[in-house]
């Protein structure tokens, strides 16, 4: 199957592969809401507890978790957006295909793993 986006037989993604990270996507979906209304429900206040500093510890891991569950659901959710729309794939900095081995590990993913590796060092030299 050639990609719609370049035309590039290594980068493309078949029905099945489609059908694949979809299912994985959904899966990922209700795993993150999940974990965050486990963590939600974790953070009832509790009087005594709050006094105590390894319940302030905890609490704080806990909204670090959340806060990384919240930022991967809303990786998700774009995602489906995007094969939705017929987007899926593509780069959002330099509109090139996403790897479709980069895309079976992070389904999710925005970016190329070069642009991926700008976002996060730098502008290549």
């Amino acid at each position: 199957m050639v990609n719609q986006i370049t035309g590039d037989r290594d980068a493309a993604l078949s029905a099945e592969d489609l059908a694949a990270l979809r299912e994985n996507l959904h899966e990922q979906r209700l795993f993150r809401r999940e974990q965050l209304q486990q963590l939600t429900a974790a953070a009832a206040p509790r009087t005594q507890a709050l006094l105590d500093r390894r319940a302030t510890s905890q609490t704080e891991v806990r909204v670090q978790l959340a806060a990384s569950a919240r930022m991967v659901l809303a990786d998700v959710e774009a995602a489906l957006s995007r094969m939705d729309r017929g987007h899926y794939g593509a780069c959002e900095l330099c509109r090139g295909p996403i790897d479709r081995a980069r895309l079976m590990i992070v389904p999710q993913a925005r970016y190329c793993a070069r642009c991926q590796h700008v976002r996060q060092t730098g502008p290549l030299t």
